[in-house]
């Protein structure tokens, strides 16, 4: 299988050509090449596809071999793989993904390959049976809303940008226990498919930190849906203004919830390096 290493911010995945390839097991794939040591080593499989109804098709698989429905870095990454490998020749596209067809604009650099994406992430969903949560009113909101985990209250925000999202405002991200709450929060009874979390310290009414633990994955440098997420609770929230700057662990992400409704956020994509595996030795 031929394939290709990129990353948004931090968030690498490994990228496989369905124009060219084909993957007849992408669950196993993505266990076995997500691997940091007996495989490549990612945060998941994203496969490049044919789409009937846009440019191009992004499936998005976790390390754990669970696939989800977005991955707002993956799909700038699938943007500029697109563009710069001749699959599509102008610079603005749509893709089709599990949470709808998106509409990404591109920005080359001075080598004409694409350096920057913004990505349309569509309107933030609030309704706790879209997101899905449990409980009721199925059409209420969750926000600023405690959550009791190990003795401790957390006040929870949550949001959808096509898969769930669980924001956090914490005092000081860099020390808080990401490892020990995410787990324990993604798999909460509340979440029927499990969530991100988001911890999230803020700077400014126009600047914040983020630390994601994300489903499936674990702790990641960055999560594009989740910097959304967090746009869209710093305001829900009135900690943030409607355009902020998220410093990820990996980079930096510029999020805009417009007045059209829409999330927009603009961030970089960057190939690695390319190579062939065999997954049957693995």
């Amino acid at each position: 299988m031929k394939f290709t290493k990129m990353h948004g911010a931090g968030n690498d995945y490994v990228y496989v050509n369905c124009f060219e390839e084909r993957v007849d097991n992408p669950e196993q794939a993505a266990i076995k090449v997500s691997n940091r040591n007996f495989g490549i080593g990612s945060d998941g499989l994203i496969l490049i596809m044919p789409s009937e109804v846009a440019d191009v098709r992004m499936r998005m698989f976790n390390s754990d071999g669970s696939e989800s429905e977005m991955c707002g870095n993956g799909i700038r990454c699938v943007a500029k793989y697109a563009y710069d490998h001749g699959i599509v020749a102008k610079t603005e596209i749509t893709a089709e993904t599990g949470a709808g067809i998106l509409t990404l604009q591109l920005v080359p650099g001075a080598d004409g390959k694409i350096e920057k994406v913004r990505v349309n992430m569509g309107a933030p969903r609030l309704k706790r049976a879209e997101i899905p949560m449990t409980g009721e009113p199925a059409d209420g909101r969750i926000v600023s809303q405690p959550l009791n985990i190990l003795h401790t209250t957390f006040t929870i925000t949550c949001v959808s940008m096509g898969n769930p999202h669980c924001v956090i405002f914490v005092d000081d991200v860099e020390n808080f226990q990401v490892e020990k709450y995410g787990p324990l929060i993604e798999n909460h009874e509340l979440f029927p498919r499990r969530t991100n979390v988001e911890f999230v310290q803020v700077i400014s009414r126009t600047e914040v930190r983020q630390r994601t633990w994300e489903r499936g994955a674990g702790e990641t440098l960055a999560c594009g849906t989740g910097a959304s997420a967090v746009c869209v609770a710093g305001v829900l929230n009135g900690l943030t203004e409607k355009k902020i700057l998220n410093h990820l662990s990996g980079g930096d992400l510029e999020l805009e919830w417009a007045d059209d409704g829409f999330l927009y956020m603009t961030g970089p994509a960057a190939e690695v390096f390319s190579g062939e595996i065999d997954l049957a030795k693995l």
